[in-house]
């Protein structure tokens, strides 16, 4: 028999208590849901809403019931609807009718919203230690790799001499801006709404501060029906966890590109790379490809919330129910991509030798020629357009710009003297490039530096919340 079955004359269709059940997606949030309870029974002893003893009853029956999940001896029952009946039926069946006083003073809407508040906020530290763990590589690889240079690109085109470790930890910045996101996603999620009952609040003497602290939460709903019908935190994390998977997608793809032959810079650890079942020769950049492609799945795990809620009246909704499990994939796909994307970081060769000869190609130094002849005083679109044909002139002879002789050069333009050569040379063409936030060894080193002083902040903020 249901649990709200007073108001029905006969029970419901198998079909419907396969179709409306969330139990299967829910009975994730098993611990959340159990220890909501706890503190909610606590509470309504200190208010003298049910007894201590009852409460104790209540209590030392859930965590009975927590073991046996967590041991894999509870026996779920679909016809249980969802996580909360299914714990709320066995509670009753052992402790009797007291039991059934658990479910004082709230419904099972604010209830739902409490413990996905709280699984969120769980799965966000979590999360949050899996993208330090990245960031922490990005700084690690960087050292390692202080003075390797490569070629910088824009339009897939080589472009300019950078380093290697100031490519690296631009992919530190964006995590770090990904970090900051989650940050204002548990603050978000940090409003504990039990008490708000159905929709109405309730009518009973509770005192949802105390339920505030047990549970840990900052601050309580100030609006009974926002409370059950809001699913903004909810959204809020899908869209955070969006931006951060298409810059482990954009990593991705750089890690396939680099790791191919016609590009060799990097070469994957065989631990992070598959085989072809028809090609022996094949060494796939697989964990990085499926990195790629679960972006797309996260991306619809936010579409799906947006369009579930667009259309909502409050206050709740059984649309909402499809709320969990989109959730839930999100963060099971960003964690393990977050692992995977570390591993090959930490394992990954870095062939610094290709790198520097691919900077030392493709005329990614036309742009010191340029900026040497506008310090000699020619005007930039002038310089530009010199060395455009100088570049050009060295496309057709099949030639680098330092193959030219000095007077091959001054026979071009006569500002161009014997200093030339330096300027041309990419080591210098990178350590020149010293303004704050430049691919200068100097600069990449203090980039270095502020972001492990930024981890260690970060780290404390996390071991508070764990």
């Amino acid at each position: 028999m249901k649990l709200w079955s007073g108001r029905f004359s006969k029970g419901t269709d198998s079909f419907v208590d396969e179709f409306t059940a969330s139990l299967p997606v829910d009975k994730h949030l098993y611990g959340q849901d159990i220890k909501g309870s706890i503190a909610h029974a606590s509470m309504l002893a200190a208010c003298g809403i049910i007894s201590h003893e009852e409460a104790d009853r209540i209590i030392e029956g859930l965590q009975a019931i927590k073991q046996e999940i967590e041991e894999g001896r509870f026996q779920f029952d679909v016809a249980d609807e969802d996580i909360h009946m299914a714990i709320e039926r066995v509670l009753t069946e052992r402790i009797g009718a007291t039991g059934g006083k658990l479910h004082t003073a709230r419904s099972r809407n604010d209830q739902i919203a409490l413990d996905m508040r709280m699984f969120l906020k769980d799965a966000i530290i979590d999360l949050g230690i899996e993208v330090m763990g990245l960031q922490l590589e990005f700084i690690n690889i960087s050292q390692r790799e202080i003075r390797t240079i490569m070629p910088g690109y824009t339009h897939l085109q080589r472009a300019q001499p950078i380093l290697f470790s100031h490519h690296m930890m631009a992919y530190f910045w964006m995590m770090r801006r990904d970090f900051t996101r989650l940050k204002g996603c548990f603050k978000r999620a940090d409003i504990m709404p039990l008490g708000a009952a159905a929709l109405a609040g309730t009518t009973y003497p509770i005192d949802t501060k105390h339920v505030a602290k047990e549970l840990g939460f900052e601050k309580v709903s100030n609006n009974s029906i926002d409370a059950v019908s809001d699913r903004d935190f909810v959204i809020e994390f899908q869209a955070a966890a969006s931006m951060l998977m298409m810059h482990l997608s954009r990593l991705a793809e750089e890690l396939v590109l680099w790791s191919s032959t016609e590009f060799s810079f990097i070469e994957l650890d065989d631990a992070y790379t598959t085989g072809s079942s028809i090609m022996p020769q094949k060494k796939n950049a697989d964990v990085a490809e499926l990195i790629r492609g679960k972006t797309g799945r996260v991306y619809g795990n936010l579409m799906q919330m947006l369009t579930m809620m667009k259309g909502l009246p409050l206050a709740y909704n059984k649309d909402m129910q499809e709320d969990k499990e989109s959730m839930l994939d999100t963060i099971d796909t960003i964690k393990s991509s977050l692992v995977g994307m570390k591993s090959m970081i930490s394992t990954m060769k870095v062939n610094s030798e290709i790198m520097r000869q691919a900077a030392e190609g493709g005329y990614t130094n036309a742009t010191e020629l340029a900026d040497y002849l506008a310090a000699k005083g020619v005007p930039f679109r002038d310089a530009h357009r010199i060395a455009g044909s100088i570049v050009s002139k060295a496309v057709e002879e099949g030639c680098w710009l330092s193959d030219f002789s000095l007077d091959e050069l001054q026979a071009i333009n006569p500002f161009i003297e014997d200093d030339i050569f330096e300027a041309l040379d990419i080591e210098v063409a990178v350590e020149r490039r010293n303004n704050r936030g430049g691919t200068a060894t100097e600069r990449v080193q203090e980039q270095i530096e502020k972001a492990i002083k930024l981890l260690e902040k970060e780290q404390e903020w996390l071991e508070e919340r764990a």
